[in-house]
């Protein structure tokens, strides 16, 4: 009976402390893509859409092409992520 609270004890420990490393984790790759996306968007009309959907690709593909159009081909997921099908089928990525 009395080790009940101290395994409920550290198990929430065990969570709290997982869940710390996995924040530091995520802010890390989010500082990257955000910087990346920032530059590849400085351009575009609707920035800010621009900005969401290349967060979205760079966090799937952990990169992002250099520029602000075009060389795709550093990136091939980036490159090769579409949206819609048939005759609506178009680049994801910006």
């Amino acid at each position: 009976m009395e080790m009940r609270p101290l395994y409920v004890t550290l198990t929430l420990v065990l969570i709290l402390f997982t869940s710390s490393c996995l924040q530091v984790t995520m802010a890390a790759g989010s500082a990257f893509c955000g910087s990346k996306c920032k530059v590849r968007c400085s351009k575009a009309s609707l920035q800010d859409r621009c900005i969401k959907v290349c967060g979205l690709c760079c966090e799937a593909c952990r990169c992002v092409p250099s520029g602000t159009y075009g060389n795709k081909d550093e990136c091939p997921c980036y490159r090769d992520k579409y949206t819609g099908e048939g005759v609506r089928r178009r680049p994801k990525c910006p």
